[in-house]
């Protein structure tokens, strides 16, 4: 098949990544590395062999698709005309800064038949892969994403800087609608909260408490899911996973069985542009798609409500 002629827009600290894995990515053919900054486009254009663009108005006609990574103020304005002209569309996330945005994206997408991905990479975490068949009916979700002062992204909540990746996951595994939402956040080092905890109730009786922190000393990724009769915990960032079971036995006690469960390692965000790239030439949804990455904003949404009623 034709490779998927593609191009990278934005190449800060997020995109320079999307350039260096696209360059290995079965199926797509890598032409331009935009960014405002020249110096910076070419950095990354000549690690990767492709071309150095300052204007993504330049790929017009030579592309098949485009990742947008961008700060998300820019998201649509960037995505729209390429979306317009049916070219397909992986945007960072959040996908855009509000729900409005979102919609437009959407709807870009669904009137010009372009697909449109949004960048959650913890779906691709294999970590989480290995243990989503065994996630059926969670109960209880506790999860803790801790991390240092950052150098970036210090222009919005902590809530739409990573917590997002988490509340994607959640909605991801339960699938019924949140009934409710409490939530506080704290800003500590920057004008915008640095450290929040949610509490999000499910219709299917399930709670998720999720925290987030940008001003910790350890850095943590990890999620536990509690269901009857088994417990699962992940370790995002160590690409591990341990599931344990109770085991009823005829005419005998209970036991508990289980431990690590087999991973096989890959970097979360090769295996999203791997995706992105199979769903356009298979002419298939992406795993998360326009509609997902809206609602993982619109909770995200509901939290920063939450912390200022709070």
């Amino acid at each position: 098949m034709t490779p998927v002629r593609i191009a990278v827009i934005g190449v800060g600290h997020v995109g320079r990544h999307h350039v260096r894995l696209l360059a290995a990515t079965p199926g797509a053919s890598q032409v331009a590395a935009v960014d405002r900054d020249l110096a910076r486009a070419r950095a990354a254009a000549e690690a990767a062999g492709c071309e150095a663009l300052a204007d993504a108005g330049d790929l017009d006609g030579r592309v098949d698709a485009v990742i947008v990574a961008v700060p998300t103020v820019d998201h649509l304005a960037v995505a729209r005309p390429f979306l317009e002209r049916g070219v397909h569309v992986l945007v960072e996330k959040p996908m855009a800064r509000s729900l409005d945005e979102a919609d437009e994206l959407v709807r870009l997408a669904e009137r010009s038949g372009a697909l449109l991905a949004v960048g959650h990479t913890e779906r691709f975490n294999p970590a989480m892969r290995a243990a989503q068949t065994a996630l059926t009916s969670p109960r209880f979700i506790e999860v803790h994403r801790l991390s240092g002062f950052p150098e970036r992204s210090l222009d919005i909540d902590v809530v739409f800087d990573v917590m997002i990746h988490d509340l994607d996951i959640i909605l991801a595994v339960d699938g019924t609608e949140v009934t409710s939402v409490e939530a506080v956040g704290i800003p500590v080092l920057t004008p915008h909260v640095d450290i929040a905890n949610a509490r999000v109730r499910f219709a299917s009786g399930c709670v998720a408490n999720v925290t987030a922190s940008r001003i910790s000393r350890d850095k943590v990724r990890k999620v536990r899911f509690f269901q009857p009769d088994m417990y699962v915990s992940i370790d995002y960032a160590a690409q591990e996973v341990e599931a344990w079971r109770l085991r009823h036995r005829d005419g005998e006690r209970p036991r508990i069985e289980g431990g690590p469960v087999p991973v096989t390692k890959e970097e979360p965000l090769a295996a999203e542009l791997s995706d992105f790239v199979s769903a356009i030439r298979e002419r298939r949804p992406p795993t998360v798609t326009g509609e997902a990455g809206r609602r993982a904003l619109a909770l995200a949404t509901r939290v920063a409500e939450a912390m200022r009623n709070a």
